[in-house]
């Protein structure tokens, strides 16, 4: 498929396709069923495939790789990141339309750079902290605290872009020797586990075919993004990939027109060209930091 950065590239894109169609199906079936029992279902579909799937390419024969997989602290953080991200996107995606949630959850480039900061220790510049600040605004134009049109599920979403900069952060300092497959059935495994004791506070609907088919198409898109997700971060330059991430935002826009009926307002719009310039520069930014450094070790080693 080309170099690394090619692959990672193609990898992000597809993830971020399968994980908009997958919002698509949820929302549709959120229209008749529970929050959680939606995720309940659909986890026992999805963990069924990724399952499936292990068997197939023989990763279930090998017991210490899983022992290591079950015991690794990064991967157990990643796998909390996801589930908590799952939780609190689908609440947000009950109340709000799909390109509003999908636009908040833009500020990842963001809150993964000041993660870093933070908490790996990486330097941010003044021009990055900057465009955080500026990319912040931008989220206020989607959220709008105070206004009319605003609820609470705004603050979920946020909570979610949170628990994503969580997932994503120790996906990049996963071991490649980890299997992509085996961290995607963990990931799996905990969210259905989350939605069979959320799903013990709700009262549970009868499932029609149309919705079973809604939840078997989402749990295959889920997959997809699951695993074109950790392949993505595992591949190339993560300042060269992570931009194909936005490309979910064009899924929304399209799938929340043709499928959903929905039309974000000027404001929504406006804040999300705000948040994803500001992503975009943060990543031009980079790439300057990291060809700087290069240079300077070059200089240094000679």
């Amino acid at each position: 498929m080309g170099s690394p950065n090619v692959r990672g590239a193609v990898f992000m894109m597809l993830s971020m396709a399968s994980f908009a169609l997958n919002d698509v199906f949820m929302k549709l079936v959120f229209a008749d069923i529970g929050l959680f029992q939606a995720i309940l279902l659909r986890g026992l579909m999805a963990c069924a495939i990724i399952a499936t799937a292990c068997w197939a390419t023989g990763l279930f024969n090998d017991w210490q790789r899983i022992k290591t997989v079950i015991t690794n602290r990064l991967v157990a953080w990643r796998s909390v990141g996801e589930a908590g991200a799952t939780v609190l996107f689908l609440s947000a995606l009950q109340a709000m339309p799909l390109a509003n949630v999908t636009a908040i959850l833009q500020v990842l480039p963001l809150t993964i750079t000041l993660g870093s900061a933070l908490f790996l220790g990486e330097r941010v510049g003044w021009r990055r902290c900057g465009a955080i600040a500026i990319g912040f605004v931008g989220v206020m134009l989607i959220v709008r605290p105070g206004s009319d049109g605003f609820t609470v599920y705004a603050f979920f979403a946020l909570g979610a872009a949170l628990f994503v900069t969580v997932r994503d952060l120790t996906t990049r300092s996963l071991p490649k020797a980890i299997p992509s497959l085996l961290i995607s059935l963990l990931t799996a495994l905990l969210i259905t586990m989350i939605g069979a004791l959320g799903s013990l506070t709700e009262t549970w609907q009868p499932v029609g075919t149309v919705q079973w088919v809604y939840l078997a198409s989402a749990a295959v898109m889920i997959m997809g993004g699951y695993v074109f997700s950790v392949l993505a971060m595992r591949d190339g330059e993560v300042s060269f990939i992570a931009p194909f991430r936005y490309s979910i935002l064009i899924w929304a826009l399209m799938l929340g027109f043709f499928v959903l009926n929905e039309v974000p307002d000027t404001l929504a719009m406006i804040g999300s060209a705000i948040v994803v310039g500001t992503g975009l520069y943060t990543f031009y930014r980079e790439r300057i930091v990291a060809k700087k450094a290069s240079i300077s070790d070059a200089s240094s080693a000679a």
